[in-house]
């Protein structure tokens, strides 16, 4: 059974509604074979980075970078993951209040360190998720979690 880590930081209400619908799509009944782990950014490891066969990341945009739980994430799984976790797939979700130019570009260039392949468009919302950004969210987490039915 292939494992899909999700790696999240979901400080606020904006956040948590973009979090429960990435979930919500990744654990469609119609997608099977696929287990789905849920790690809070403070919490997760290089062990469960290395465990798992893709990865969805979700961050608020805090004073223009990504939120310093997922950059602590980052920090401590970079190395010991480095290698191993080459070509992986991934996703992520970004919210922020006006602008999340600098958290897409850092949670884009330390992916591409990883060597990680995107797999699916990256959701970015600022302001309030309205209806179409929660289905987008959705859709992101089914769409990954898809792709390792094996």
């Amino acid at each position: 059974m292939a494992t899909l880590l999700i790696v999240h930081h979901t400080p606020s209400p904006n956040c948590q509604a973009m979090f429960e619908a990435v979930v919500s799509g990744a654990s469609d009944p119609e997608i099977e074979g696929v287990r789905v782990v849920r790690v809070p950014a403070l919490a997760a490891t290089a062990s469960d980075v290395l465990a798992a066969d893709g990865y969805l990341l979700g961050t608020p945009a805090n004073l223009g970078y990504m939120s310093g739980a997922l950059k602590h994430f980052f920090d401590q799984v970079y190395y010991p993951c480095l290698d191993a976790t080459r070509g992986r797939p991934f996703g992520y979700w970004v919210h922020g209040g006006n602008d999340v130019t600098g958290a897409v570009r850092g949670v884009e260039s330390i992916t591409t360190g990883l060597g990680w392949r995107r797999s699916a468009e990256a959701v970015t919302v600022t302001g309030e998720p309205g209806k179409d950004d929660i289905e987008r969210c959705w859709e992101l987490g089914a769409t990954v979690a898809a792709g390792l039915m094996g």
